[in-house]
């Protein structure tokens, strides 16, 4: 029988000085979007999400980030958390009673309405619009994978979303919830400051962004587009739509191919 989670593996990460002065217990903050992280490695957060702008905005209260120690659930005195894959093979298989335990203990502290995700290369690949439909609800509770991956019995059991960064495979899952974590972070209100900035950036109309420029007017010979000194709001438009256009079909027709189908 698996001994008494010690804490349910539990670290809230609350506005502090700093990232790593985040992780002590602390009630979720009312209203904030939510994100909570089932992990082995609960000492990667908040990593590069306490800094900058996602870390001021987790200072401030704006959003809240809460780990899930895997490790505080697993079987037995060494807490195992994986054993060998049923029908053989290589590497080690996440167990389902442990991985259980740890989203029932995560769904007692989940806002309602938060999705299940666990970050898996057989997944659906993340794109702006999953992001900007997860940053509009209540927060998300995320799965970091590790080893060969879960049970197959969790994901049917929980009906799990499974959500890809790309068509390659990590140690882990914990990189790729940071990076769905900051793509859904900037866009809450009051993240960026510029509220602008998220509805002109690529993939905002499924087309890539366009080319960006700033002083000095001349460097090593190159200078700044005429069309963008020219004062002419208009002009100015019609290029970055143009550029924007031609990007997209030459570096990822297949965003072009289908933006030209929905226009159909």
């Amino acid at each position: 029988m698996a001994d008494t989670p010690r804490s349910h593996g539990r670290k809230s990460i609350r506005p502090s000085v700093r990232p790593r002065d985040l992780l002590t217990p602390n009630p979720t903050l009312a209203r904030a979007w939510t994100a909570q992280v089932i992990t082995l490695l609960p000492q990667a957060f908040p990593g590069v999400l306490g800094e900058s702008l996602t870390g001021r905005a987790l200072r401030e209260g704006l959003w809240s980030l809460d780990t899930i120690d895997l490790r505080d659930f697993g079987e037995g005195r060494h807490r195992n958390v994986d054993d060998t894959p049923a029908g053989g093979g290589a590497g080690m298989v996440l167990r389902a009673d442990v991985m259980g335990r740890a989203i029932d203990a995560a769904s007692a502290g989940a806002p309602r309405g938060s999705p299940l995700v666990y970050l898996s290369p057989r997944g659906a690949p993340l794109t702006q619009a999953r992001a900007r439909s997860l940053a509009a609800g209540p927060g998300v509770t995320l799965i970091c994978g590790r080893f060969e991956g879960l049970d197959q019995r969790v994901i049917d059991h929980y009906d799990i979303e499974e959500i890809s960064l790309g068509d390659f495979v990590m140690t882990g899952g914990e990189i790729a919830a940071q990076a769905l974590i900051d793509t859904c972070v900037r866009l809450l209100p009051g993240v960026l400051g510029n509220e602008s900035s998220t509805e002109e950036e690529s993939f905002s109309e499924g087309l890539l962004e366009h080319p960006h420029y700033t002083r000095p007017a001349e460097w090593r010979g190159h200078t700044i587009p005429e069309v963008l000194t020219s004062g002419d709001h208009g002009r100015v438009a019609a290029w970055r739509r143009e550029m924007s256009e031609r990007l997209t079909a030459e570096r990822r027709p297949d965003l072009w191919r289908a933006r030209r189908s929905d226009a159909e």
